[in-house]
């Protein structure tokens, strides 16, 4: 879990309980959620924390929350900036990886030592969560003063977002004495080769210019120019990424820390070439949570004066409505620096811990069963024994698996009628090229594993009761899921036979009819595949893998493999 320092004198002093002793803090931040892991070397404490509530990666967001908790602070309180004087401008040639940008002005903040370490350590934590390590969102914090803007439509200031050539400027990037080029920055400085995979892949470098030139080079570093000291009292915020509602969520989250240090925000004017954003945006949301439900998942009866009482001890507001059907239902407020509450559900919590856990008698449910395993999981646990009965090893593998290992391997195309062959529920936004789609069918996990292990012994023969996936409009999803049974079989002399006795052995045992006409398929050798008929319905695949395959895979044996749908054997 992710962990953030908070000195305790700061939060003493943010929470305007100087005289609270340590041991007390730390049982309040544990009614928060946040639960002490020890200290650090300067004394401060490490708190592991949710990673949903990314409002307190710092110590002003850790304060707003305690002022809640001891009622010091009620309801949802939303800056008001004043008027927007400087404009970011996006140039067309900014690079397609990277289109989106936000930002603000910070006027007359406050910044000693621990001020600072604060806003650079939120700054480090909301790129390591919420902006995925820089990929979906980057910070930027100027000095404002050391900027200047060029003339604006409006009598403002602006600065420009462009792409730029690898080496077609030159500035002096922090921690650096001499004038770089983007190129130069991913080579030689340190910052620049730890992130130069976010953009070595580009035509066009982002950056940004004031009329004096190049200050910031993002996602991988900013300008020496423009760095932020303590002696620095107006910032300005930057932040580019992926998706403009992530860095517009990262750039409040900055913004209610900053203010938390008396520092009055400003607008910015974001002007891209076909529209127009002023940021931040600090618009609230609601949520509908009905009173009923409310009583259900915490388990006590509440009054609705209760209920709005808990809500604005949350941070919330909570406004009371009958729905059409006549029951009583709460519109509640969300503020813009909540980026967890998704659900009426992230509601409850909230009002539950704002009642206090602690403070929920436990009962037993009004309910006369005993829990037991699924039907499903009982019939999977049935086939596994089987399976391990019959001499395969059980295997447990990935849900997530790349297009290449799952079709082009073993030479299938997408979508077409070959068994396993269904169109891919593809991953929008892959952490890992190896993990790119959810497997259509068990087979190429099994695979891989006798490619790991050709170093060992001889015969290897594995099963695996598991999920797949597939795009399937007559889904409500979408997607159709189902467990499928897959099973390898590795050896000098492993033939189709050997993998048809087994599956005969394995039908038998569940009372089910098998057929195993001829059928084709890509991976698999003709006139030694059949399709797999179960009751009549055709369900699946066994055979002999082609030996383009075996090659694929390094093999040096031959492979025999059977797989079909769990349903099957219901």
């Amino acid at each position: 879990m992710p962990t953030v320092d908070i000195d305790p004198d700061e939060l003493r002093e943010l929470t305007g309980h100087e005289d609270k002793r340590d041991d007390d803090l730390i049982d309040d931040l544990f009614g928060l959620g946040l639960e002490f892991e020890g200290r650090t070397e300067d004394g401060e404490f490490e708190l592991e924390f949710a990673p949903d509530r990314l409002d307190r990666l710092s110590v002003e967001g850790v304060a707003r929350s305690m002022r809640y908790q001891y009622g010091d602070a009620r309801g949802v309180h939303v800056p008001s900036p004043n008027s927007a004087e400087w404009t970011i401008e996006v140039d067309e040639s900014v690079p397609d990886e990277r289109p989106y940008v936000t930002g603000a002005v910070i006027r007359d903040v406050s910044l000693d030592e621990d001020a600072l370490d604060s806003l650079i350590q939120l700054q480090e934590k909301l790129h390591a969560t919420m902006g995925r390590k820089r990929a979906k969102g980057a910070i930027g914090i100027h000095d404002l003063t050391m900027l200047k803007g060029g003339s604006a439509t409006e009598g403002g200031s602006t600065i420009r977002y462009v792409g730029v050539e690898p080496d077609e400027d030159r500035f002096v990037p922090l921690d650096s004495d001499e004038e770089m080029t983007p190129a130069d920055v991913l080579e030689e400085h340190q910052t620049g080769r730890a992130y130069a995979d976010l953009v070595s892949g580009y035509e066009r470098y982002p950056a940004i210019y004031d009329d004096i030139g190049l200050f910031s080079f993002p996602p991988v570093i900013n300008g020496r120019r423009t760095e932020v000291s303590t002696d620095s009292r107006d910032l300005f915020v930057e932040m580019t990424g992926t998706d403009q509602w992530t860095i517009d969520k990262m750039l409040n989250i900055v913004c209610y820390a900053l203010s938390a240090r008396g520092a009055t925000l400003e607008d910015v004017t974001v002007e891209y070439p076909d529209h127009e954003l002023v940021r931040p945006d600090l618009s609230t949301k609601t949520k509908t949570v009905t009173h009923g439900r409310i009583e259900t998942i915490l388990g006590i009866d509440l009054d609705p004066e209760e209920v709005i009482d808990l809500a604005e001890r949350s941070g919330l507001e909570a406004e009371k409505q009958e729905s059409e059907a006549g029951d009583l239902v709460y519109d509640v407020t969300i503020p813009p620096y909540r980026v967890d509450v998704l659900h009426p559900l992230d509601v409850i919590d909230d009002l539950g811990r704002a009642y206090g856990f602690n403070e929920l008698e436990p009962t037993y449910p009004d309910v006369g069963t005993v829990g037991g395993r699924h039907e499903r999981s009982r019939l999977e646990r049935a086939v596994r024994t089987q399976l391990v009965g019959l001499g395969f090893e059980d295997m447990l593998n990935f849900h997530m698996i790349s297009e290449e290992a799952n079709y082009e391997r073993l030479d299938i195309e997408p979508g077409s009628d070959a068994y396993g062959a269904g169109e891919p529920a593809t991953i929008k936004e892959v952490y890992s090229e190896d993990y790119t789609m959810l497997r259509t069918w068990v087979t190429p996990s099994l695979m891989m594993i006798l490619e790991r292990n050709t170093h060992r012994s001889y015969p290897q023969h594995l099963s695996e009761v598991g999920f797949r996936a597939a795009l399937d409009e007559s889904e409500n999803t979408g997607v159709g899921e189902s467990r499928h049974v897959g099973a390898v079989l590795a050896n000098h002399d492993a033939g189709y036979e050997d993998a048809k006795a087994r599956l005969q052995a394995l039908a038998r045992k569940f009372d089910v009819d098998l057929e195993t006409p001829p059928t084709d398929h890509p991976a698999f050798i003709s006139g030694r595949t059949a399709a797999v008929v179960i009751d009549g319905e055709d369900v699946g695949v066994i055979g002999e893998l082609h030996p383009k395959v075996l090659v694929e895979y390094d093999l040096e044996v031959p492979v025999a493999a059977f797989e079909f749908d769990l349903e099957a054997l219901r």
